[in-house]
């Protein structure tokens, strides 16, 4: 059975895009923080 993808709110996808912005952590650490894959933080 495949696994549903997951539906992340606006307000996650913003939260996750300003610590991008800040610059303050890798984007692999980001990735293993918010559980999403690396490349969805640099999209």
């Amino acid at each position: 059975m495949p696994q549903k993808r997951k539906c992340h709110s606006a307000e996650f996808k913003a939260k996750v895009t300003l610590e991008a912005v800040k610059g303050l952590k890798t984007t692999s650490e980001l990735a293993q923080l918010f559980q999403v894959h690396p490349t969805q933080i640099s999209q």
